[in-house]
């Protein structure tokens, strides 16, 4: 798995850079939020390690520039800011998980692990399919008509609670809880954020989405996606 870490403070980079080299992972670390957003749009990094505060471009400004620019990599934020206000922020601007300072690196690596497996929330079935659609969750997969949809763990995980629940609507409590892990009904976008970058790739032929929005009650595929 290949990690890039942006931390600013050298220690506490050098320290994250030699725990998950360790661990047996491959690693690039950059101290600058600007270089960090270069490095990963042109590498292509498995996980992203990155600092709330950085020079040049703070972590919530590099995760949306990594966002805009299609990075699909999971990204865990790192603050010392570990209220629920920070955390909803940093997982609003793209974040796929949050880890509060000081941090033991087991835990660290413990996250890292989870997002690579993230996808699979029943490993019963490996495959789901809704008409155009298809989910491998061995692969870690997702294709619309035979075409690869390129898809960040965040939107993965999402695209398959609606897979698994095709037809149906998914309400936002529910995502909020399988994705995020909020036990309750938090005011944020987060879950519109997401939802909206996934209805924009799910299309068929870049028509309408195959997602389909039920106002005050969630999300749900579009019935007429099935096929007779």
């Amino acid at each position: 798995m290949r990690v890039l870490i942006v931390e600013d403070d050298r220690e506490t980079r050098d320290w994250i850079d030699a725990g998950l080299l360790e661990e047996g992972y491959l690693t690039q670390a950059v101290g600058d939020g600007r270089e960090g957003v270069a490095l990963a749009v042109q590498g292509h990094f498995d996980g992203i390690v990155v600092d709330r505060k950085l020079p040049g471009l703070d972590g919530i400004n590099f995760i949306r520039a990594a966002r805009s620019a299609d990075v699909q990599s999971g990204i865990i934020m790192l603050t010392a800011l570990c209220d629920t206000r920070q955390r909803i922020e940093g997982l609003d601007a793209g974040a796929d998980d949050y880890l509060g300072k000081p941090f033991a690196m087991a835990e660290l690596v413990a996250r890292l692990r989870a997002l690579s497996r993230r996808p699979a929330l029943n490993r019963e079935s490996t495959l789901l399919e809704w008409g155009p659609l298809v989910l491998d969750l061995t692969r870690h997969v997702g294709t619309c008509m035979g075409e690869p949809l390129d898809l960040t763990p965040t939107e993965f995980r999402l695209f398959e609670i609606l897979m698994r629940h095709a037809g149906k609507v998914v309400t936002r409590s529910m995502l909020l809880e399988q994705v995020w892990n909020f036990h309750f009904n938090l005011r944020t976008s987060v879950v519109e954020t997401h939802m909206s970058r996934l209805r924009g790739k799910v299309r068929v032929n870049g028509g309408e989405s195959l997602i389909e929005t039920v106002r005050g009650y969630g999300y749900r595929l579009q019935a007429r996606s099935h096929p007779a």
